[in-house]
């Protein structure tokens, strides 16, 4: 199930001002149906690489198609996705 331009456009309209919270991450679920979806704190995801970073959340996205899971920046290759909130540390 990859992630499609228009989908992209639509999460960036989303996540530009939002926290990475509940709310957020049941609307980012309505934008990508069957995604796997899940919200952290940016220091857990300090040795990956976002792949967009916006006001107050970064967003990783994720590669399932295996059977292990892994972070890819290849929005043909996501499957799921998630935001990491922004700290002062980060």
């Amino acid at each position: 199930m990859p992630f499609t331009p228009e989908q992209i456009q639509s999460i960036d309209a989303l996540l530009e001002g939002a926290q990475a919270d509940y709310d957020t991450v049941v609307a980012m679920r309505k934008l990508i149906a069957g995604a796997t979806a899940t919200r952290c704190d940016a220091r857990d995801m300090a040795e990956e690489t976002p792949f967009r970073s916006y006001s107050r959340c970064n967003l990783y996205l994720l590669d399932g198609r295996d059977h292990c899971v892994r972070v890819t920046n290849d929005p043909s290759a996501a499957t799921g996705f998630i935001i990491a909130a922004k700290g002062e540390s980060a």
